[in-house]
């Protein structure tokens, strides 16, 4: 928990992030982009994902970032410079993240999808069932 905290006042710091902060809703979600959800496996089980949506875990079960491994799966996904969006459960670690990837890592479109899924959800969006890989 103090590893996420630090990790929340570090990323905050930045004040020059190319973070796109946009609540989620179904009809966003019509509109064609990749989409990376950046929970945890229990999640995905638990709740299911957005049809079409890549799974990599950006925190660990801990919380701690495994920032290496993420960006490793996700370059097989997007280009630095193509837009694409990060879901979790309510935006809080997507925010998180975003700005990691900005700043640390130069993505230049990366879109945090504010509320997540626990909105999406409660707005009656029917999810893909997770089949784990």
């Amino acid at each position: 928990m103090k590893r996420i905290i630090l990790a929340i006042f570090t990323l905050l710091s930045f004040v020059n992030a190319d973070v796109k902060n946009i609540v989620v809703s179904k009809a966003l979600l019509a509109k064609p982009m990749k989409i990376i959800d950046i929970r945890t496996p229990a999640e995905w089980s638990k709740t299911g994902i957005i049809t079409g949506a890549h799974t990599i875990m950006f925190f660990d079960e801990k919380g701690n970032m495994k920032t290496d491994a993420f960006e490793v799966k996700l370059r097989k996904i997007v280009k630095k410079n193509e837009p694409f969006a990060l879901v979790c459960q309510t935006g809080t670690r997507t925010a998180l993240a975003a700005q990691f990837l900005s700043e640390e890592r130069g993505y230049e479109n990366v879109i945090n999808l504010q509320g997540g899924m626990s909105k999406l959800i409660r707005e009656g969006y029917k999810t893909t069932p997770y089949r784990g890989r």
